[in-house]
């Protein structure tokens, strides 16, 4: 097996690196305390190709692999969990199914300007009543001639208070489980289309979510992705590859909060010398650094086998599930490694601890991960 990147890979990584440390690390911290949208930020990643990092070219991307996507999600995760998560999901959930299942009509009107950076999209699956069990959900289209009505509700729709366009999901025959379900594209400003003010969250505050509302939605049948009843089926084969994504991004909090424990701890002194010398801390960061690099094999392995077409929904899994676990429990070292200093908002460590935690619960908790891990390994 090949662990090397490849130039372009390397190229990517870089580029991501010298934005998140020059331009997004010395914002997180305000954004954070503010709960700010970071509007330039979101802008400066489509001027460098990173909210469509795998999108070809000819549909306004940067025509790189998902490889080089985990890379530089882990990059600006590493600065900002919020700025990530905004890519994130227009990269994994909104482009990625418009390249697989869309139209080329649909590509040029909605694919294009989004990979670009132009436009910004977000994905409309989780209800009040439905974040796990997505198979019955209760928002509901109607056909109508060449059109369809969607009546219903989504919640904690990541980037829904900024987004132009929702890639959302109805049933349309509530009688037929998961094969009554279609996918549907809607544009900011639509008729019937409301976008509720945003949430507020234990983390990742600058990245906004929202409820949001379709009532009497009257959309045309260009606007459906898919045939009617693939709608589950687009939904799951997207979350097998967000999933990269927000492993990916774990993958950086959890390397922001160890390189903050390896400074600190060669910084702080205690009985007469620095704690990096203590047996205790040592093990401390034996443990993160170990976990780190496991979780970050199993992220790029699931996105090199995305890059080669191959099936990989319980790769994905494994390493969302690790990814995240590991972010959660290298957060809390590093919180622990810093004392009261690490409980203080003057320092980074409590922040990284408030974001990691999410990422064990969207794009599926990690009971789910392992109910897809566990299925695909009894099926043998």
């Amino acid at each position: 097996m090949n662990f090397e990147l490849t130039e372009e890979q390397a190229l990517v990584q870089q580029m991501a690196r010298d934005f998140a440390t020059k331009e997004v690390a010395p914002l997180a911290r305000e954004l954070d305390r503010e709960g700010r949208w970071p509007t330039e930020l979101v802008r400066r990643m489509g001027e460098l190709g990173l909210m469509g990092v795998a999108v070809p070219t000819e549909h306004g991307g940067a025509g790189a692999d998902a490889v080089s996507y985990a890379l530089a999600m882990e990059e600006i995760a590493r600065a900002c969990a919020s700025t990530a998560v905004i890519m994130s999901v227009n990269n994994s959930l909104f482009c990625d199914p418009l390249l697989k299942f869309g139209t080329e009509e649909q590509k040029r009107e909605f694919l294009a300007p989004a990979a670009s950076g132009d436009k910004l999209g977000c994905f409309g699956l989780t209800e009040p009543a439905s974040g796990s069990d997505a198979s019955h959900m209760a928002t509901f289209a109607e056909k109508d001639g060449d059109h369809w009505i969607l009546e219903g509700s989504k919640n904690w729709i990541t980037n829904g208070p900024h987004a132009d366009f929702i890639l959302v999901f109805a049933a349309h025959d509530r009688h037929a489980g998961s094969k009554g379900t279609t996918a549907f594209l809607v544009p900011e400003g639509h008729p019937g289309f409301l976008p509720q003010p945003r949430d507020h969250k234990l983390g990742i505050h600058a990245a906004h979510s929202c409820t949001v509302f379709f009532e009497r939605c009257r959309v045309p049948k260009a606007w459906q992705v898919g045939e009617p009843g693939m709608g589950f089926k687009i939904a799951m084969a997207t979350l097998d590859g967000g999933r990269i994504g927000i492993a990916a991004q774990a993958l950086g909090i959890a390397r922001a909060a160890l390189e903050e424990s390896i400074a600190y701890s060669k910084e702080r002194k205690a009985f007469g010398e620095p704690i990096a010398n203590k047996q205790a801390i040592q093990f401390m960061i034996a443990d993160m650094a170990t976990e780190l690099d496991a979780a970050r094999l199993l992220t790029l392995r699931a996105a090199a086998m995305k890059d080669r077409g191959v099936r990989h929904t319980q790769q994905s899994a494994m390493a969302k599930l690790m990814a995240s676990e590991v972010a959660t429990r290298v957060a809390h070292k590093n919180i622990q490694i810093h004392g009261g200093y690490g409980y203080s908002v003057e320092y980074d460590a409590e922040r990284h601890y408030r974001d990691a935690r999410i990422t064990e619960i969207y794009e599926g908790t990690s009971e789910i991960q392992r109910i897809v891990i566990s299925a695909t390994a009894l099926k043998g």
